[in-house]
């Protein structure tokens, strides 16, 4: 068993979406310890406070899922100068009802990627004031706001170029000493 489970939030619902590549690709970096898990956001309703005493069997499976895990990694597109929808939704869901949100005080690290010149800048920086709303200490250096080119990824699913894969080994030695500074396992 690993001894940081980190819960995967990917922002997009589309099945080749440039962001699932990344998440699926950047855990390869993370050292041994660590296991991640994607945390399925795409069958969540939308949020209706009206549903709070009775949540879906979805809302349900995603705070269980949240609550197993030790950390949080968010990989998120842009949308129309923001984060998306869904993932909005799941943040939602998941901090309701009131007092009891599944999120707080589990550290998180955001980065996304995305064709666009600015990468998720935006939408990285909404996510991030959610998050400090949400109570979750959130990894703020090094930024990483990756643009989607030729042989960012390569066949087998990894960082395919070396300038890539240097710049996210380092945002990933980071973000693994930020949960291990977060979350006390002795």
């Amino acid at each position: 068993m690993s001894d940081y489970r980190v819960g995967v939030v990917v922002g997009s619902l589309r099945r080749d979406s440039f962001n699932r590549h990344l998440a699926e690709a950047i855990v390869k970096l993370a050292p041994p310890e660590f296991s991640f898990r994607q945390l399925q956001i795409s069958g969540l309703p939308l949020y209706n406070q009206d549903d709070d005493a009775t949540p879906a069997a979805p809302v349900r499976r995603l705070k269980t899922e949240i609550a197993d895990s030790d950390a949080i990694l968010f990989v998120t597109p842009e949308y129309n100068r923001s984060m998306p929808g869904v993932l909005k939704n799941a943040l939602d869901h998941a901090s309701r009802p009131y007092g009891q949100s599944a999120w707080a005080g589990k550290p998180a690290g955001v980065i996304g990627t995305s064709p666009g010149s600015i990468g998720t800048a935006i939408a990285q920086q909404h996510l991030r004031n959610s998050l400090a709303y949400l109570d979750m200490p959130t990894l703020g250096q090094p930024e990483a706001f990756i643009q989607v080119k030729e042989g960012l990824f390569d066949g087998a699913g990894n960082i395919g170029d070396e300038d890539s894969r240097k710049f996210l080994q380092n945002w990933m030695d980071r973000y693994v000493a930020w949960v291990k500074k977060h979350v006390d396992k002795h």
